[in-house]
């Protein structure tokens, strides 16, 4: 009887036992979870992608990947607690600062504010290429980019084509979130679009010279192909609308690149400038469909902001300037041409 006694009394001591490591593992989840630092204080890199439409699971194995959760068992349950898990999770880029609580990391997944991304645009050419230089720093990529690119109903609705959404993009570094979907990518570079356009008497000073806003760009961006030196750039969008003024075609050897599309060539032949194509104003009279070019703020302000001269031709200057030569007559021009030719000739030799 006594032993009976005493193994059903080690049975209870037993079950208490384990019933009261039991409750103490599920009293230490919340507070190990609240309380305790569980990222790390120290991370190579605090920012982390949650892509669009990713899953718990994939949430967790992006946490655990980048170093942001070591104990994996206690995120699950606290995010559990808390309602984190959805079947779609916020996508975004967050910022995790070293030594958060679980608590602190879920809540700030769940509401906290996305940390943007600095989207740099340079003078790229095409779409083509926007597109791939946008997808360095957004989650959509080039393919899909593209696609709202070229996208007529969409474009049509923005007031665009396929042949002017390059205008909608200036050189510039734009802040946005990293989960900005295509369309929205457009309609973020219009809206910055309109607001360089609300400064400086800009709308004014292009309805001043008759143009659109589209095709000062489209005059900007030759002129950013025409030369490097900002210093010129006025000069050489006034002799652009000198020709325009005149009816006369505006002959711009970066639009006949760009109409064969051989950007890697030194020299602008014949081939090129006999390229029948809209965009090459050799063959065509007045400003191409759109712009051949991105092109950067001091090209619009340049032809916003013409010099007012009499000139209408220019050359390259016989020197390593980079600069041009300009003249009023076509003789005074060929002058300026032979004398550049020359100069090729000799270093040549």
């Amino acid at each position: 009887m006594n032993s009976k006694n005493a193994a059903s009394r080690r049975g209870i001591l037993i079950f208490l036992l384990v019933a009261l490591l039991g409750g103490a593992y599920f009293a230490w989840q919340p507070i190990k979870g609240f309380w305790f630092p569980a990222v790390p204080s120290e991370l190579a890199d605090p920012y982390v992608c949650i892509p669009t439409g990713a899953s718990f699971d994939d949430v967790v194995l992006i946490l655990k990947k980048n170093g942001f959760v070591r104990d994996e068992v206690n995120f699950r349950w606290l995010a559990e607690q808390m309602k984190y898990r959805k079947d779609k999770m916020r996508s975004g880029r967050f910022k995790v600062e070293p030594g958060w609580t679980n608590r602190e990391l879920i809540q700030h997944l769940r509401t906290g504010e996305q940390a943007p991304v600095k989207v740099v645009l340079n003078n790229e050419r095409l779409t083509e290429e926007v597109a791939g230089k946008a997808s360095r720093f957004i989650e959509a990529d080039s393919i899909s980019l593209l696609a709202a690119f070229r996208d007529k109903n969409f474009l049509r609705e923005q007031g665009y084509s396929e042949e002017t959404l390059l205008t909608a993009f200036i050189p510039n570094t734009y802040e946005m979130y990293w989960n900005t979907d295509p369309k929205a990518f457009v309609n973020k570079m219009i809206k910055e679009h309109a607001a360089f356009w609300d400064k400086n008497d800009r709308r004014a000073k292009a309805r001043a010279l008759g143009l659109t806003e589209k095709e000062v760009y489209t005059l900007a961006s030759i002129v950013e192909r025409e030369t490097n030196a900002n210093i010129e750039k006025a000069t050489i969008a006034g002799v652009y609308l000198n020709r325009l003024r005149i009816d006369m075609k505006l002959q711009a050897d970066p639009t006949s690149v760009f109409a064969t599309r051989d950007f890697g060539t030194r020299r602008v032949t014949e081939y090129h400038t006999s390229y029948d194509s809209p965009y090459n104003t050799y063959m065509y009279k007045g400003l191409p469909p759109g712009p051949i070019s991105m092109a950067s703020i001091p090209s619009l302000d340049a032809v916003l902001n013409p010099e007012k001269h009499n000139y209408l031709y220019f050359c390259a200057k016989p020197d390593e300037s980079g600069t041009h030569a300009f003249a009023e007559t076509f003789a005074a021009h060929k002058v300026n041409a032979e004398r550049f030719q020359t100069y090729v000739r000799q270093r040549r030799f």
